[in-house]
């Protein structure tokens, strides 16, 4: 079963993502900060694929990615950023830290599903 992190600040956002991939028989690991999700990548945890919110806390979604990048274990693992935010800078931003893709909330299920397969092409199981 491939496992995806969750990293967002909004616990109604969490559950209704996790809800989505479950039932897609995906795994599914998350976190409520960038910081928490940094210190179980830096721990050891090893998701197949990682979609981080944009704006939280001290340490935002592009901090994150950059972060994870530094993670010899992470360099390839595809990172998606989720936000309400659609600005190009923010976009180019982004992808220069090493995000693989942008998803603008509230993201569409079909949507995200497509993505995901493009990303993880073996499935989720």
């Amino acid at each position: 079963m491939k496992t995806i992190m969750l990293v967002d600040d909004s616990a109604t956002m969490l559950m209704s993502m996790e809800a989505l991939l479950k039932k897609a028989a995906f795994g599914t690991q998350t976190a409520a900060s960038a910081e928490s999700a940094l210190a179980l990548l830096k721990g050891g945890a090893k998701p197949n694929l990682i979609i981080t919110d944009l704006n939280m806390g001290a340490m935002n979604g592009i901090e994150l990615i950059k972060e994870a990048r530094k993670i010899p274990a992470l360099r390839f693992v595809p990172i998606l950023m989720l936000t309400t935010e659609s600005q190009t800078a923010r976009r180019q931003e982004a992808k220069a830290a090493g995000a693989s893709g942008w998803l603008v909330k509230p993201v569409d299920g079909a949507a995200l599903m497509q993505v995901l397969s493009q990303l993880l092409p073996d499935g989720a199981v």
